[in-house]
C-alpha cells in the first residue's frame, strides 16, 4: 500500500473556497491593447510580470501577454525567471530579463536557461565572462545604469568602460542598456534629468561602437507622462493589472482592474447597543445592529491598517468594515435592514468593489502591495 504524503489532497472534489481572487485576462489584454495605442507600433512592450505576475498567476498572465503580441517579459531574478522559462506558459522564443544583479553562483543558470542577465558591475563581468568561456556558451546581458533611482546599476560614469568591456568579449552578446525612474509619473524635473543623463551616454555608446542597442527606461508612470522616454521598449506593471502607478499623472487610460477579490459570508447575527467587535474591542454598536463575519482576513492580503476604515461590498451595497482585522476573518455593520445571508460573497476590492488603489490609499501604501499581498491560500479563478 503506497504511503500517504502528509499534506497530499486525497479528494476528488475541493470544499468550496472561502475567498477568491477573480483573475479576468480580457481585461488584461484589454489594458495591453490601451497601452500599445498609446506607444504605437515602434516601441516593444515588456510586460512586468515579476512577484507571480503582481500576484495574479504568471504563467496566465504571461500566455496571455503573449497571445496579444508581446514577446519580451521582466521578473525580479533568476528563480522567477526559470519558472516561466520552463513553466509552458510560453509557446513562442521570448526574451526574459531578470533584474537583479545574480550572485556569482548564479550565472551558470542564465546560460542554462537562456535568461537576459542584468549587469551593473565588473566584478560580475568577470565571473560572467569565465563562467560562459568555460560552457563554451554566449551570455546574453543587458546593462542597468543607476541615473538616480539609487537601487541597482552602474553610474553612467563607468558605464561606458562595463559596455566596451562586453564588445570585447567573446561570450558576453549586449542584448540593451535600461534604467528606472525614481519619480516617473511626474514629466519633467528629476525624471528628465534621469532621461538626459542615460540618452546621453546611449547616444555616446552607439555612435563610438556604430552599433544600435534596445534602450529601455519607461515604467508606467513614464508611459503616461513622458513619451520621449519610450525608445526602443516600455516596461508597464501596474498598468496592466489596471491601475495607475500615481494619481497626478497627466495621462489616463481606461485601464480595468485585472483582480478582484471576494469572501464568503460566514456568519450573521445581531447586536445590542454597546456591544464591542474583535481584538482590543475598538468599535461599539452604537444601537441594535446587524454584524456579518467575512472569511477574509490579514492572512489573506487585507491589511490590518483597513481596520475600521475601509467597506465592502455585498449584494451591490456598500457595508463599512468594523473592528480589528483579524488574521482569518473581518466583520462588518449590516446595519438594521439588510438582505446579506451566509454564504453571499463580498467584495473586497475590484471593478465590482472598492478599487484596489483606494485601499492602499485607506492602508497608507500602494495598489502594487495591497495586489502583491494578496496570499497564496486565496484561490485563483480565471475569466
Amino acid at each position: 500500500m503506497a504511503e500517504k504524503v502528509p499534506g497530499s489532497a486525497t479528494a476528488a472534489i475541493s470544499p468550496e473556497n472561502m475567498t477568491e481572487a477573480l483573475v479576468c485576462l480580457d481585461h488584461l489584454t484589454w489594458n495591453a491593447r490601451l497601452i500599445r495605442e498609446r506607444v504605437g507600433r515602434t516601441a516593444r512592450i515588456m510586460g512586468i510580470v515579476k512577484a507571480n505576475a503582481y500576484g495574479h498567476n504568471v504563467h496566465r498572465v504571461s500566455a496571455a501577454l503573449e497571445a496579444s503580441g508581446i514577446e519580451d517579459f521582466g521578473v525580479a531574478n533568476i528563480h522567477e525567471a526559470i519558472e516561466l522559462k520552463t513553466g509552458g506558459a510560453l509557446t513562442k522564443p521570448a526574451s526574459i530579463l531578470a533584474f537583479s544583479s545574480p550572485l556569482t553562483s548564479q550565472i551558470e543558470y542564465y546560460l542554462q536557461y537562456g535568461i537576459d542577465m542584468t549587469l551593473c558591475d565588473a566584478q560580475t563581468i568577470q565571473a560572467a565572462e569565465e563562467i560562459a568561456s568555460a560552457h563554451g556558451k554566449t551570455l546574453a546581458v543587458q546593462v542597468k545604469v543607476d541615473t538616480g533611482m539609487g537601487r541597482l546599476g552602474t553610474p553612467p560614469s563607468t558605464a561606458m568602460d562595463i559596455l566596451r568591456r562586453i564588445d570585447r568579449s567573446e561570450h558576453l552578446q549586449l542584448k540593451g542598456i535600461y534604467t528606472h525612474f525614481a519619480d516617473s509619473a511626474s514629466p519633467g524635473g528629476f525624471t528628465g534629468k534621469q532621461l538626459t543623463e542615460f540618452k546621453s551616454l546611449t547616444d555616446e555608446y552607439e555612435h563610438a561602437s556604430s552599433k544600435s542597442v534596445c534602450k529601455h527606461a519607461a515604467n508606467s508612470g513614464a508611459i503616461l507622462s513622458s513619451p520621449e522616454s519610450w525608445l526602443d521598449m516600455v516596461r508597464p506593471g501596474i498598468l496592466i493589472y489596471g491601475y495607475h502607478p500615481a494619481e497626478n499623472t497627466p495621462t489616463r487610460l481606461e485601464v480595468k482592474p485585472v483582480m478582484q477579490v471576494e469572501a464568503k459570508v460566514i456568519f450573521v447575527k445581531t447586536v445590542q447597543a454597546g456591544t464591542t467587535i474583535s481584538y482590543n474591542r475598538t468599535w461599539s454598536a452604537p444601537g441594535t445592529r446587524h454584524i456579518a463575519t467575512i472569511a477574509a482576513g490579514y492572512a489573506d492580503g487585507y491589511a490590518r491598517a483597513l481596520s475600521g476604515k475601509a467597506a465592502v461590498t455585498i449584494n451591490g451595497k456598500s457595508y463599512r468594515q468594523v473592528g480589528t482585522v483579524t488574521m482569518d476573518q473581518i466583520m462588518v455593520d449590516l446595519g438594521t435592514e439588510h438582505d446579506v445571508k451566509k454564504g453571499d460573497r463580498a467584495i473586497l476590492f475590484g471593478w465590482d468593489g472598492p478599487p484596489a488603489d483606494k485601499l492602499a490609499s485607506i492602508a497608507g501604501t500602494i495598489s502594487y502591495e495591497t495586489l502583491c499581498s494578496v496570499s497564496s491560500r486565496v484561490k485563483r479563478i480565471f475569466m
